[in-house]
């Protein structure tokens, strides 16, 4: 298909590409709720008035080599602010590391040797651990005993995931991208790298009847938010997809349908 179809064309060319897509939403089953609207109705008010603010730790005190700080027992171990999934078949994600092949960081140089490695998502009852990981020791020191996490083996890759981690991802490198810098013209400041997950693991107790849903309440996933900052998930909203043929049908969408106009 030529990259330059508009809407209108793409529908003429390929009709039922576009059914096709349309359909796929109702196939996928992402709204997970047989009647959604009744569930929210359950659910407390938005929280206008809710304010960003910051905590403690939940253990100020943690040490080196300490572990999870729930008391739990818990290769090359980092945390990432550049981490993304980017597709669900095959599953892909992104990692980004800052600095140029020429002189890599020690992840990124055991990544491209090994061509694989682990990603574990970070939950609060391990948020000190996974922070120390980013300790700036020198080659050839391990930062499982450094942090106090138990390496756990894997089953497609020789690495080891974090056994206290309720969910994480066994990785195989596709490719990576190496770019320049715009304010520095020559100098190599960061590279991309592309992994496919090979096998997932989730705690069971997180995991709902079907195996296809882990329940936040349960993984209670750290973010990194840049700097020193991480961010805490507590809390979350839940809104269906609509679907176009039902808001037509309904009468909701009627006076809103235009043309697009180039540009848009």
């Amino acid at each position: 298909m030529p990259p330059n179809f508009n809407d209108n064309e793409q529908r003429v060319h390929d009709s039922s590409s576009v059914e096709h897509r349309a359909d796929a939403e109702k196939a996928i089953g992402r709204n997970p709720h047989p009647d959604f609207k009744q569930v929210e109705t359950s659910r407390p008010d938005w929280q206008s008035n809710a304010s960003w603010n910051f905590t403690k730790t939940k253990d100020p005190n943690w040490k080196l080599g300490a572990g999870a700080n729930d008391g739990g027992n818990s290769t090359n171990l980092a945390p990432f602010s550049y981490t993304q999934v980017i597709n669900h078949d095959p599953p892909l994600f992104t990692i980004g590391f800052a600095g140029g092949l020429a002189n890599p960081k020690d992840t990124l140089a055991n990544l491209i040797a090994t061509k694989e490695c682990t990603i574990n998502i970070i939950s609060e009852h391990f948020l000190e651990a996974a922070n120390a990981t980013s300790i700036n020791a020198p080659h050839g020191v391990s930062e499982w005993a450094l942090s106090g996490l138990t390496p756990a083996k894997c089953t497609d890759v020789q690495c080891s995931r974090v056994k206290e981690a309720i969910f994480s991802v066994e990785g195989k490198l596709v490719s990576t991208q190496e770019f320049e810098s715009r304010a520095t013209p020559g100098k190599k400041t960061s590279v991309l790298a592309i992994v496919e997950g090979t096998r997932f693991w989730a705690r069971e107790d997180a995991l709902n009847e079907e195996k296809n849903i882990l329940d936040p309440a349960v993984l209670r996933p750290m973010s990194r938010l840049g700097g020193i900052m991480y961010g805490r998930t507590v809390e979350g909203c839940e809104l269906p997809r609509p679907d176009y043929q039902e808001k037509i049908d309904g009468g909701e969408a009627k006076g809103l349908i235009r043309e697009k106009v180039p540009g848009q």
